[in-house]
Parts: C-alpha cells; structure tokens; sequence
C-alpha cells in the first residue's frame, strides 16, 4: 500500500471532530491498509485518520505481539480507573507529556467486516485507544496537560561512536 504524509499541530484537520464513516467501501479499506502503512513506518502503536488528513472515524492500533486492531465509528462505552502516564504523539513530534488516562476501557467499534465488535483494554492498550479517540474528536494529548511543565522535549539521540 502506501505511506501516507503525517499532519501536525497546528493543522486544523487535527482539531475538527471527524465524520463517522457511512459504508465500508474499497476507499474505506485502501485508507484503513494506508494507515497501517504509515503507523509502522513511523514505529506508532496508533494512528487515526486525521493524523493522515482524512477527517473520518477510523483508528487502527497495535500492541507488542498483537494483531492490527481497526476500529471504524469508535465510541467509549465504559471507562475503569486512572493512571498517571507518559505520552507522545507522531502529531506532536519532539514532545512528551505526563497526562491522565483510564486504567481500562471497552470500546465499541465496527471492524472491516461492518461487524460491531467490543474492545476491551488495560494498560497501554486503554492509553493508545483514548488516545486514536481523542483525535477522533479533534483532542490532541497536550490538551490534557494540568501544567506546562508536565511537557518536556525529547533529548536528542547522540551518535554512536565507534571504538
């Protein structure tokens, strides 16, 4: 497939809440495939479809060792507990934040197939689908910053020297 180009902050298509996909066409599908493209070349967990310029309601995820999960019109049906984590975005390039997020959460989505199907997750699973969700609504991670001082710069690689 392809490798679509990622937006950043400040583009406005990152800030509209994103239209629920009506049908699930060969657009829909190539989209979805693209996305998937783009989330392992950019060596995201998530992405969602407005990170790649398309405002609809679509978010893939994928957890260490687990399959590609695709969630089309996702919406949060149950929310359990909170947790204090370290989050980046790939439309946030240079950045972390210390920010809060639900300790597990179910979802329910339809998957490629148009069947509706119910998420559950914990951990970094719940943390990457609130986060796919936000964008969905046009939030971005630095909007659930208490302070600006929970922001803070990635460091720069070094390079290796040889010996």
């Amino acid at each position: 497939m392809s490798i679509l180009s990622l937006r950043h902050h400040p583009d406005p298509v990152l800030r509209r809440k994103a239209r629920p996909v009506r049908q699930i066409d060969p657009a829909v599908r190539r989209l979805v495939a693209d996305m998937v493209d783009t989330m392992h070349h950019n060596f995201g967990v998530g992405l969602a479809a407005p990170q790649v310029g398309t405002s609809l309601r679509v978010a893939v995820i994928e957890m260490p060792e687990q399959p590609v999960v695709v969630l089309i019109n996702p919406e949060v049906v149950k929310r359990r507990g909170w947790r204090q984590v370290e989050e980046g975005c790939l439309s946030y390039p240079g950045y972390r934040g210390e920010i809060t997020r639900s300790e597990k959460i179910v979802i329910k989505a339809l998957n490629l197939e148009g069947e509706t199907i119910r998420v559950k997750a914990e951990g970094l699973a719940a943390q990457a689908m609130e986060h796919e969700l936000d964008h969905l609504n046009g939030v971005l991670y630095i909007d659930h910053l208490e302070d600006q001082d929970k922001l803070f710069p990635l460091e720069p690689e070094l390079p290796q020297q040889a010996d």
